[in-house]
């Protein structure tokens, strides 16, 4: 219970500091990028460090970065296709799905044998 209470109070210390570096910068648009997914994954990451160690930790980060990347690729990938082409968006970020999921396990499956 008391780790549920630390979590919550990190995890929304943490967010608001984003929402308030977010909302400093200019333009506004990159008040998103610090809205909720870095901030939660840095408390995250903070306390999986605290409560279970720099090693479970470390594999933990390399999970996220590979996530990360994923979404990169599937995000370039998706915007690509709609700048260029008149699909709907429902369809192309359903249907790029697959890439991302492709390109996460691969990365995880290239991580285990690292």
């Amino acid at each position: 219970m008391i780790e549920m209470l630390i979590r919550f109070l990190v995890g929304g210390a943490v967010v608001s500091l984003f929402a308030l570096i977010g909302d400093l910068l200019k333009p506004k648009s990159f008040a998103g990028l610090f809205g909720a997914a870095p901030s939660i994954a840095l408390a995250t990451l903070g306390l999986t460090v605290v409560t279970k160690g720099a090693s479970y930790g470390a594999v933990e980060a390399r999970s996220m970065m590979a996530g990360a990347l994923a979404f990169f690729f599937y995000a370039s990938f998706a915007s690509w296709v709609m700048m260029r082409h008149n699909f709907k968006a429902l369809a192309v970020t359903l249907g790029a799905m697959p890439l991302w999921f492709a390109v996460a396990f691969g990365l995880w499956k290239l991580g285990m044998r690292l």
